[in-house]
């Protein structure tokens, strides 16, 4: 923003800029009477985003300055638009009140809003977290912090690179905040994923990241949280409260525990695999991602809790088991499900009202939304308590009905309450009798009045009397002429008129103060009384954080029974073995996206360390081989997150590690082709492997040329095999029919194909998994069920009819070429340009018109077309 020498700048404009360089990079926002105004380069932005009129104004002696604003009761319209096109957004109040102060008012930035940090509901999606995320590297580690300000949710870990770019990736973070020394290293991590802010280096220290922890949860040490040793996650999660000071976010109760996300603990998918599985986002804007089909949850925790299931799915047995039994509970349970169900639907955001609490920015309405949702609580429980199953034991324990809690709420808050607490009328009546007397003086005035005229109408005798009220003397009693001599001395005349005197009476101007006042005054009983309320409910922070955990953990349980029932799915038999036994599986996204009148062909797959290792899976393009890969590795993250599958019958050992090399997907922005891509994403898989790892390959080597991509993938099949440590259970899909001699040689290498149907030389796609390896791609088909021209289509087969015969000398590459390539026959089972422009003749006929002339004609127009001179 060009600025004007300070010496011939406005006041108005000098208090501006002294702000303004306080933060640097945020747009500000600077509140002007009834405006929130933006000048110089913010108001340009700022005119861009909100679409809202640019315009200038002076600036004392100095130049004229850009200025863009709108209404402040229009904040929560604009200020998410700001945030979500990228924007830090300052906000700056007034501070004091205008009316009472001479010359400028005094302003402050009372809240700075950035992507990653935010309360507003405008701002949040309903059913994703909002994730600050902070990050920190060392020479060959990295440590990373979440934080969702919305809902307290504090999280660390730290591990390899891989690792933490993995977990940024599922965690899917609105802001990243990063060390200005490793810009360099984030970028070449993350590009321009992500928006970012980078702090200056001496806040990513342990010894500051340490205070600023340890000060914050009030503790000597961190042991308590587990997360004493993770040096790099603590230096992350330090730089985060320190940027929650720096935005002025200071009210932060609800913040209070720090959450170790240990990778030993959950599988490992790599950001590969999350991608590839589309997880979480479809990899077409108009496409399905697994959390569509699977997220049937009732409540906004939920929905949540279930991303995160969703991108760190288990690998403890117990756990998974408790899960699984909690679901099969429900589903043989039917009215327990449907009833817990209900109570469901009628809960709220407790995770974001209770932060609201914290940070005292809950308004009415939503206090009453907070005791709503509580009180749903007591009857879920009383509903699990009628079942004989103890699994539900855990989430009884877990569950707090805040009596006392909603006892309060109910006999303060009016169940109408407003949104704006400044709007009143928020008490009951009955709690306070201050607030009881002063209502009654703001709304029954008419009927005091008429009291007091008809008491001292009997006690003068003055029949005529009347009350009335202007602005100069206030209430006032008229008495006409004629009744002048009945007025009691106690009463002070104010006004005297043609046929009439104006009086006032002690009692008159006691009422006038109060009823001027009352309304005032109920403002600020109301306020005293409200904040009363929320100052009670912040007793209960931890009580209602863990009843949000427990509803969370039972919505996303019972959308899996739900998902279960409807989908017929089976519960999967968790074992420690190294095997992997699927029966009738499908894919849980394709199945459900089926046309109603197809059914999903399932697959059988097997996979062990004993005889079956590796599965080799030949067919065509369009069979299924790639709907197949997936589809295994969905079952049995599914199975890990605790969920029933799609599928007859699921045996799965415990995963530790889910590899995925599918589909094509170029990086050509940072410089990489697809076959860099590819071999970049294999090379990590086979860097990585383990024992328990689940490795999806599928068309290894497309990228290069024929023979180097037999040689990659032959290669890489052999070194899955022949691994010195590991026997990762592999299905490996592929057009190179060459890869089938490799059962020859390795034993546990098996060859497998997608069935397919030839008839009348067309293919039918049967889409069945088979013992042995096809010998045919039927690519040229696939080619013309794409639409390729005829011409394109005759000319492979005749190519491909010669490469066949005998693998081509270069003698006969010299026939080949000599092939013409406009030479095309006509035969039943291919597709002749001529014969289809004779059909396109005939079909145009009208036999029931045309004359016998006229067909001769058109006979000899065809015989024209056959010998290709039309």
């Amino acid at each position: 923003m060009a600025k004007a020498k300070k010496s011939s700048e406005t006041p108005l404009m000098k208090q501006y800029n002294a702000i303004k360089a306080r933060y640097p990079g945020a747009l500000l926002l600077f509140r002007v009477g009834d405006f929130y105004e933006t000048f110089g380069e913010d108001a340009i932005k700022a005119s861009k985003v909100l679409d809202i009129v640019l315009t200038k104004r002076a600036n004392g002696s100095a130049s004229h300055i850009e200025l863009a604003g709108f209404p402040h009761h229009s904040l929560d319209a604009y200020l998410p638009r700001l945030v979500r096109a990228g924007n830090r957004v300052a906000i700056c109040d007034q501070l004091e009140d205008p009316k009472s102060v001479k010359g400028i008012v005094k302003r402050g930035v009372t809240e700075l809003v950035t992507p990653g940090l935010s309360m507003n509901d405008n701002v949040l999606e309903q059913r994703r977290n909002n994730f600050l995320a902070s990050i920190h590297y060392d020479e060959k580690a990295c440590g990373v912090s979440f934080l969702d300000l919305s809902t307290g949710e504090f999280l660390v870990s730290e591990g390899s690179v891989d690792y933490i770019e993995k977990l940024v990736q599922g965690f899917q973070p609105s802001e990243i905040i990063y060390s200005k020394a490793e810009k360099a290293r984030f970028e070449k991590s993350f590009g321009n994923n992500y928006i970012n802010f980078h702090l200056e280096d001496w806040i990513f220290s342990t010894e500051y990241g340490y205070e600023k922890l340890t000060r914050h949860f009030s503790t000597n040490n961190l042991k308590g949280y587990g997360v004493e040793e993770m040096k790099l996650g603590i230096i992350a999660a330090g730089a985060v409260l320190f940027y929650l000071e720096e935005t002025e976010h200071k009210e932060v109760k609800h913040i209070g525990q720090l959450s170790r996300i240990d990778e030993q603990q959950y599988v490992w998918l790599d950001k590969f695999t999350i991608r590839n599985l589309e997880l979480i986002h479809p990899s077409q804007s108009d496409g399905t991602a697994l959390i569509d089909i699977m997220d049937n949850t009732q409540t906004p925790m939920g929905s949540r809790l279930l991303r995160k299931w969703m991108v760190l799915p288990l690998k403890n047995k117990e756990q998974i088991e408790r899960r699984l039994n909690t679901v099969e509970a429900f589903i043989e349970e039917d009215d327990l499900l449907n009833e817990v169900n209900v109570y469901l639907k009628q809960i709220g955001d407790l995770e974001r009202l209770i932060s609201k609490v914290a940070t005292g920015r809950i308004n009415p309405r939503e206090l009453g939304q907070l005791k709503k949702s509580l009180s749903q609580i007591k009857p879920i429980k009383e509903e699990l308590k009628k079942s004989s199953n103890p699994i539900f034991a855990q989430h009884l324990d877990q569950l707090n009905e805040c009596e006392a809690l909603l006892t309060n709420i109910d006999a303060g808050l009016k169940d109408d309450a407003p949104i704006n607490a400044t709007q009143g009328n928020i008490i009951k009546d009955g709690v306070n009798e201050e607030l009881d007397e002063l209502r009654k003086l703001a709304f029954s005035g008419k009927d005091y009045l008429k009291g007091i005229q008809e008491r001292e109408t009997e006690r003068t005798g003055i029949s005529s009397l009347k009350i009335a009220y202007n602005k100069v003397f206030g209430y006032y009693l008229e008495v006409t002429n004629a009744h002048k001599d009945k007025v009691p001395e106690e009463w002070i005349r104010k006004q005297t008129l043609v046929n009439a005197e104006r009086y006032i009476t002690e009692e008159l101007k006691v009422y006038e103060e109060k009823i001027l006042n009352a309304e005032g005054q109920i403002f600020v009983i109301e306020q005293r009384l409200y904040l009363e309320l929320v100052s009670f409910a912040t007793e209960y922070i931890e009580v209602i954080q863990q009843n949000a955990r427990t509803i969370a953990s039972l919505d996303c349980l019972t959308s899996f029974a739900y998902l279960a029932k409807r989908n017929s799915y089976v519960k999967p038999v968790i074992t420690d073995e190294y095997l992997l036994d699927i029966k009738e599986g499908r894919h849980p996204v394709i199945e459900q996206n089926m046309p109603p009148e197809e059914d999903y062909i399932p697959n059988d797959v097997y996979l062990d360390d004993q005889s079956q290792q590796i599965m080799i899976i030949t067919g065509p393009n369009m069979a299924g081989k790639s709907a197949l890969l997936r589809q295994t590795a969905l079952i049995v993250l599914m199975a890990q997150m605790g969920c029933f599958v799609p599928a007859g019958y699921a045996r799965v050992g415990l995963v530790d590690k889910v590899f995925t090399r599918v589909g094509a997907s170029d990086n050509l922005s940072r410089g990489e082709s697809t076959f860099m891509v590819e071999m970049t994403e294999t090379a990590s898989i086979l860097n990585n492997l383990s024992n328990r790892s689940l490795v999806l390959m599928d068309e290894i080597g497309r990228g290069t040329s024929t023979y180097d991509g037999i040689s990659i993938a032959w290669s890489i099949v052999e070194y899955l095999h022949n691994h010195e440590s590991y026997k990762a259970k592999t299905l490996f899909a592929t057009h190179y029919h060459e890869l089938n001699e490799l059962t020859n040689d390795l034993p546990r290498v098996k060859n497998f194909n997608v069935a397919v149907k030839e008839l009348e030389n067309k293919i039918i796609f049967i889409r069945k998994l088979q013992a042995g390896g096809s010998e045919h791609s039927f690519g040229i088909h696939v080619a013309q069920l794409a639409g390729m021209p005829n011409q394109v289509v005759i000319r492979a087969n005749t190519i491909l009819k010669h490469l066949e015969a005998d693998k081509l000398s270069e003698n006969e590459r010299e026939k080949l070429a000599e092939v013409p390539s406009s030479q095309f026959q006509l035969n039943l089972f291919e597709s002749d340009p001529r014969f289809e422009q004779v059909m396109k003749l005939l079909r145009a006929i009208d036999i029931n018109t045309i004359s016998p002339v006229e067909a001769l004609l058109k006979v000899n127009e065809m015989k024209e077309v056959l010998k290709g001179k039309s």
